[in-house]
This record gives structure tokens, C-alpha cells and sequence, in this order.
């Protein structure tokens, strides 16, 4: 495909995948349709770039959907001056996206791989307010361990569907904050966004959808009787 060939396919996309969807918001529909994800695409699947599913990566892992990454987008509404968390990097496509509406993010993927992935093309599209961390963000002593952990976020992203968020990662976010995660059982995943307020937490669903599950969670002991 020639490089016409991918703006006629973002603008298809924007038009046919996510705008009909409910995402609406200019700003929102404005990055997306100027972010060429087929770079941050492997070579041999970047005809998939601009198709409403998952496009396979590396490491057995997978690209969020157009529509996945529009609605978190959209729902987070960041304006420039937030520090965000996102957890699964992938090839680094929505860290670009939200590098460009934050003061800064900090990215976790727990395959070296895709984190040296992710940091050339973060690095080739200019993107210098994201840093990307080969580490597994599900393990608390890890995270805890980690200067960049050290500051509370005003935003975290979860980017793999997990049944319950973990008490290290809602301990990460500053009060009035988001956090945006995939809950429930494959096949019943929900898109969730969550503000914490004080000591609780206000809930909203977006839609429901599909996603791998999350890596690097703890092992869960089964009693034998």
C-alpha cells in the first residue's frame, strides 16, 4: 500500500470504525486521523493497520483495536498536563497518542522485545515526553522498586483485560484521577473507566468488548483436600 493508500484507510477508519461509534470528540478524531499507526504496524501485517480488530504483534500480543484506543482517548480527556501510567506498551501506538495530549507518560511492557520496539518508534515519530520500561507492572515489588513509581499519576491506562484492578496500581493514581482498564472474563469484557475520589471510586462503562488477558499476574494457589 502507498502512503495515500493508508490516509485514505485512517480517514475510512475514522469515518466508518469510530466516529459511528459514539466518539465524537474533535480533538479525539483529529489525533487519531493524524497518527499513522501503520508504522507502529510489524512489516508484515500493516495492510491490517486500519481494520476494526486486533492486529497480532510479537510475543503472542496484539494491538488494540481502533475503536478501543479512540474511546480511552476520548474518556480520558487529558489536557496537557498530566502524568500518565499506561501498562502494555505494545509497539508503543496509543503511548505515542497520549504523549501527544500529556505532560509525560511512562510505559510498562513486560516483553523486552516490544519495548525496544516501542522506544524506536516513539524515538522516529519525535515522541520525547514518553519513556517506555521493560517490566512487569503486575508485580508490586517490582513497580514499588521503580524510581519512575515514585510520583503518583493522574492517569493509568491498563491495556490487557484483567478480572480485578491490583491494590498496587489504584494506589498509584492521585485523587481525581482516571484509570481506565479491561474487567470481567474473556468472553465478557467490560471497557471501564474509574475516577478516584478521596477513598472511593466512581465507575462508568464504556462498551463492551475482547482482550487477551493481562500478564505477569501472580500465580493463584489451589488447595487440594
Amino acid at each position: 500500500m502507498t502512503v495515500t493508500d493508508f490516509q485514505f484507510a485512517r480517514k475510512n477508519m475514522v469515518d466508518h470504525q469510530i466516529r459511528c461509534c459514539k466518539v465524537l470528540d474533535a480533538s479525539t478524531l483529529d489525533l487519531i486521523e493524524s497518527m499513522p499507526r501503520e508504522n507502529f504496524t510489524p512489516a508484515h501485517v500493516r495492510s491490517l493497520a486500519y481494520m476494526e480488530g486486533h492486529v497480532p504483534l510479537p510475543c503472542n500480543q496484539e494491538m488494540l483495536s481502533p475503536l478501543q484506543e479512540a474511546n480511552i482517548i476520548q474518556h480520558l480527556a487529558l489536557t496537557g498536563c498530566e502524568r500518565v501510567l499506561e501498562i502494555g506498551t505494545g509497539t508503543g501506538f496509543l503511548t505515542a497518542m497520549l504523549a501527544m495530549q500529556a505532560k509525560e507518560v511512562v510505559s510498562c511492557e513486560i516483553h523486552d522485545a516490544l519495548a525496544k520496539a516501542a522506544r524506536s518508534n516513539l524515538e522516529q515519530h519525535g515522541v520525547s515526553n514518553a519513556s517506555v520500561l521493560t517490566i512487569n507492572a503486575m508485580d508490586p515489588a517490582a513497580m514499588a522498586a521503580n524510581p519512575a513509581m515514585r510520583e503518583p499519576f493522574d492517569a493509568i491506562v491498563l491495556g490487557a483485560a484483567l478480572q480485578s484492578i491490583p491494590a498496587h496500581i489504584e494506589a498509584m493514581l492521585n485523587d481525581g484521577g482516571k484509570l481506565v482498564a479491561f474487567l470481567g472474563q474473556n468472553p465478557v469484557l467490560s471497557l471501564v473507566m474509574r475516577t478516584k475520589v478521596r477513598q472511593t471510586w466512581q465507575q462508568i462503562g464504556i462498551f463492551e468488548t475482547l482482550l487477551l488477558d493481562m500478564e505477569g499476574l501472580p500465580a493463584t494457589r489451589q488447595f487440594v483436600f
